[in-house]
């Protein structure tokens, strides 16, 4: 009897251990990374900041649109999967998610370099435009439901 027992509890721990133990590998999402901004400015604001913080302002603008725009037709939000969209998850699918991830954070690395040694010679006012733009932009993905039609 205590036989039983004993390999009773021993076959549970082992189930619960195997249940446990398969662990679901993180599904990679469509939109990584930063997504939003923390505040939206108006041009009095802008007109009153030292250009380095104008230049760190448009970087963190693009950073955002990078990672949203090119998906806009997946997602506007962070979180949302694959299979969440009923896409299939197969190994070219998770192959062409991943080599447009690199892809993305190849393109951004390159375009803050870029920015870093260029745009620091672009006029305030023209740089004030920009982020503004930018942050339109950014608004009407907010608005972005209502162009869908069922």
């Amino acid at each position: 009897m205590k036989t039983k027992s004993t390999l009773s509890i021993a076959i549970f721990f082992l189930m619960v251990n195997l249940t446990f133990g398969q662990k679901k590998k993180n599904e990679v999402t469509i939109i990584d990374g930063k997504v939003n901004i923390s505040k939206y400015h108006n041009h009095d604001q802008l007109d009153k900041m030292s250009k380095g913080e104008l230049l760190q302002l448009y970087s963190e603008r693009i950073k955002v649109i990078v990672n949203i725009l090119p998906n806009i037709a997946f997602a506007t939000k962070p979180g949302v999967t694959m299979e969440s969209l009923g896409i299939p998850v197969t190994k070219d699918n998770k192959k062409a998610l991943e080599t447009n991830r690199e892809a993305s954070v190849e393109y951004f690395d390159s375009t803050i370099e870029f920015q870093k040694k260029i745009l620091p010679y672009s006029d305030t006012r023209d740089l004030i435009a920009a982020i503004l733009f930018y942050e339109e932009t950014l608004k009407s993905l907010h608005t972005y439901n209502d162009f869908k039609s069922d």
